[in-house]
């Protein structure tokens, strides 16, 4: 519920700042709402990017902007911005594609306010390599000692308990998978490829199987009237 006071104060729909330094930060950062969004489609979770989420009402200089941030049990229609208070929710999980120039903001200021929010989990990826080792990160809030780092699994995959996700390096890239089952997440586009090639295929093979049947089957005939023409001959 919106009160009266809060109607009266300005909230501003962007902080002024360029939305990436480079366009790889851009790309992810673009690349990572769709992915999710995709993958969440039947939910009703929230996914957003480079969006201002305020955590203090009546204080609009209290905010901080994700790179990424998915809300579970939350209705995913469009927001110029996500206010905690009206939301009566915080991020499940929050994503940084981080740099050098970045790096005090991303490891310090903003997983303080994370932190503060209750923000179960958050993940730093370096899309460049430049200055994060290794270049995937993930922490997962506790109890008294705050944020700890997430241990890769045998296999150097993360485990995003929350959003029921796993996060991984091939080739320096960031590959999300879903946990239940190892598939890769896909953009709707990437998904409708897939699914196009796979019905190519399966026509393709139906083809094949067809004329396949067809050849064996002339062959049948033509054994058949050799094997008439020999009776007739014999009689």
């Amino acid at each position: 519920m919106i009160s009266a006071q809060d109607q009266t104060i300005d909230y501003p729909e962007t902080d002024g700042q360029p939305m990436g330094e480079t366009d790889w930060h851009i790309d992810w950062t673009l690349r990572l709402r769709v992915l999710l969004e995709y993958h969440f489609r039947d939910r009703r979770v929230y996914v957003a990017g480079d969006l201002l989420l305020y955590y203090h009402e009546g204080v609009p200089s209290h905010f901080v902007v994700p790179d990424g941030f998915v809300v579970l049990d939350c209705d995913p229609h469009r927001r110029p911005f996500f206010k905690t208070w009206e939301e009566q929710r915080v991020p499940n999980a929050v994503f940084e594609f981080t740099s050098a120039s970045t790096r005090r903001n991303d490891d310090v200021f903003k997983p303080r306010i994370y932190a503060a929010l209750g923000v179960p989990e958050y993940f730093l990826y370096d899309p460049v390599g430049d200055y994060l080792s290794p270049r995937l990160q993930g922490h997962r809030l506790t109890g008294e000692q705050g944020y700890v780092r997430i241990q890769p699994d045998n296999q150097s995959r993360l485990h995003c308990e929350q959003l029921g996700l796993t996060l991984e390096l091939a080739d320096g890239e960031l590959v999300l998978r879903d946990a239940s089952n190892g598939e890769t997440l896909l953009t709707e586009a990437q998904a409708n490829a897939r699914e196009a090639n796979a019905k190519s295929i399966a026509a393709d093979a139906a083809q094949q199987e067809a004329m396949r049947l067809e050849t064996v089957n002339s062959e049948l005939e033509a054994e058949l009237k050799r094997l008439r023409e020999e009776l007739d001959n014999r009689q």
